[in-house]
């Protein structure tokens, strides 16, 4: 009997294998459903895109042909032949006139009430159905044009059962209604574009009754029932005639809404106010086909995913024992992985050592390198101030000329028993002792470059000491300086020993030129000063024998000079002194025309 009996491995694998087709079933039941309910609100979602697309472009098309036909009351009522038919004119003249306008503007009708609201005159005048003599008083749109001056009403016409939008104009003239000007609108061409854009559209008002269909069965039907009164009234105005005001064949369906014959299905309701009216844009679009196509892509997209995961699943469970005999391998395989792993790390470990203490040592290297360059940018400066200092001798030669000319003319004062004269020359020799000192102090602070800030320096104050300075050489070479600045105060943002310095260097090289000969114009040496705007310019020219072209290119070159005994230093500092003050310094010269040197500074505030 054990032949009869059911293999236990046997029974587990068919009960695994039972487990897992009801579980696939389960899942790709769920996943089609998930997926069809996605696949039907993407359809819906971008079907209400494209109907909010049409909405707009519907909207449009109905506020252009609104907007259009309302300018035409409102320049009619300013016609002049318009108010000759009203006060005893051609009347037959003005028909064909409505007539021709009418025609160009693509309008239904134009006519013109008197004030009893007969018409007296229309574009529709030779037709069967000529409004002329027609009686309109009982209308609403003739009724608020004389109350309020305009007035729209959209009505069905009493003569050519057309309905149409009744726009209308008060012809007035001192204060005294003359008539109204009534122009109707009718939309077959507005619903024509419409039915091209797909779907439907219609438009209601206020009160839900249907004016503008694509379908003209819905035409004058009504969203919702209305109350017995106000059903009653709109009959008794004759505005939709003899239309039942009945439901229109639609009904909502949650997010939907449900058509009837003849417009059966599901639709989309995009629904958007009409500006400057009381109306409201409908506009549906078929939405049945979007979700089956929407469920069937989804469903299907879901199948294809389901189809290959069913099958690895399937393979998993069929290798399932096979990899449990595996198991034991890879663990083996996975501790030596491990240990592999390990022995790798300690190797990377240690090449992270060896490149950090690289990295330490090339750190230790670059400090040396960046100590090593400012050694060097120091010793430059040095060798510099070195260059320079040679040039101090004749920095101060000129203030100690100064000291002994007035030492000697103190001598002279006091000789004569004039106290107050020696005096004063005393004072400006105690003056010319600090201009050496700070001269002096000037030219070793070469060598601290930055450490003093710039600050407010009345132009005419370093111009003066600087003049001082150079009162003996002028008196020698007979030049008599001519100043030009603005009798205001005038501040510029610098280092005032630097600047005089600056200008003392400038003014000596003038009168060096003039020593070798002038062109003999006057004035021989001219000091200008020249605010512009937030910058102050101070020009140095001279009529000396001027600079080659190749002079002046190299004028601002260290060692560069066209003076036998010169460094070709002095330019240098210059130029250095001024950048360090935000300011530039420039030359201009030809020779045998002088040399003109100009000084760019910021302008300072008093």
């Amino acid at each position: 009997m054990s032949h009869f009996l059911l293999d236990p491995r046997k029974s587990t694998a068919t009960l695994r294998w039972l487990v897992f087709g009801l579980i696939v079933a389960a899942i790709a039941i769920a996943s089609l459903f998930a997926a069809g309910e996605f696949g039907r609100s993407r359809a819906i979602a971008g079907t209400q895109s494209r109907a909010e697309d049409a909405g707009t472009l519907a909207l449009a098309i109905l506020r252009g042909e609104l907007e259009k036909q309302r300018a035409l009351p409102v320049i009619l009522a300013r016609d002049p032949d318009v108010r000759q038919a009203l006060t005893g004119g051609s009347r037959h003249g003005l028909d064909l006139k409505l007539e021709a306008i009418a025609r160009e503007a693509r309008t239904a009708v134009i006519y013109l009430l008197g004030p009893d609201g007969v018409a007296i005159a229309a574009s529709n005048w030779n037709e069967p159905t000529s409004f002329v003599g027609s009686d309109y008083s009982f209308r609403d749109y003739f009724r608020g044009a004389v109350a309020t001056g305009g007035a729209e009403q959209f009505a069905l016409g009493t003569v050519s059962q057309r309905p149409g939008l009744y726009i209308t104009r008060r012809i007035e003239e001192a204060g005294q209604s003359l008539g109204v000007i009534v122009v109707k609108v009718e939309f077959d061409r507005v619903e024509a574009d419409w039915r091209a854009l797909g779907g439907q559209s219609y438009v209601v008002d206020q009160r839900g009754v249907v004016l503008l269909a694509t379908i003209e069965d819905w035409r004058f039907r009504v969203e919702a029932p209305l109350d017995q009164a106000t059903a009653a009234a709109i009959r008794d105005s004759l505005q939709f005639g003899a239309a039942p005001l009945t439901l229109l064949p639609l009904r909502r369906q949650g997010e939907l809404v449900q058509g009837a014959s003849p417009l059966t299905g599901r639709y989309v309701q995009m629904r958007q106010p009409v500006p400057t009216t009381d109306w409201a844009l409908e506009v549906l679009l078929p939405v049945d086909a979007a979700i089956t196509e929407g469920r069937s892509q989804a469903q299907a997209l879901v199948a294809l995913v389901l189809m290959p995961g069913t099958a690895l699943a399937a393979f998993a469970l069929r290798r399932r024992q096979h990899n449990l005999a595996r198991r034991e391998a890879d663990a083996r395989a996975k501790a030596e992985l491990e240990e592999r792993v390990a022995e790798r790390t300690a190797e990377l470990a240690g090449a992270n050592q060896r490149l950090v203490a690289e990295m330490a040592k090339r750190t230790r290297a670059q400090e040396r390198l960046s100590n090593l360059r400012e050694e060097l940018a120091k010793a430059n400066r040095l060798a510099t101030l070195g260059q320079i200092t040679a040039g101090v001798a004749h920095e101060v030669n000129q203030p100690l000329a100064a000291l002994r000319t007035y030492a000697e003319n103190a001598r002279a004062f006091l000789k004569r028993s004039d106290p107050t004269e020696a005096d004063a020359a005393l004072v400006r020799i105690v003056s010319l002792t600090d201009r050496i000192g700070a001269i002096t102090e000037a030219l070793r602070g070469f060598a601290r470059r930055g450490k003093g800030q710039p600050m407010p320096v009345p132009v005419a104050t370093v111009l003066e000491g600087a003049l001082t300075l150079l009162e003996g050489p002028l008196r020698q070479a007979g030049v008599t300086p001519l100043m030009t600045a603005p009798p205001e105060p005038v501040l510029v943002t610098a280092r005032p020993i630097e600047l005089e310095q600056v200008l003392v260097n400038l003014l000596r090289n003038a009168i060096e030129a003039l020593l070798e000969g002038g062109d003999g114009r006057q004035p021989a040496l001219a000091i200008t000063v020249t605010p512009r705007g937030d910058r102050v310019e101070i020009t140095i020219a001279d009529r000396g024998p001027g600079l080659s072209e190749e002079a002046l290119a190299q004028l601002f070159t260290p060692f560069s000079t066209t003076k036998p005994k010169g460094l070709g230093l002095g330019l240098v500092i210059s130029q250095d002194m001024i950048t360090s003050f935000g300011g530039t310094l420039t030359a201009t010269s030809r020779p045998g025309e002088g040399a003109s040197f100009v000084i760019n500074l910021e302008r300072a505030a008093a």
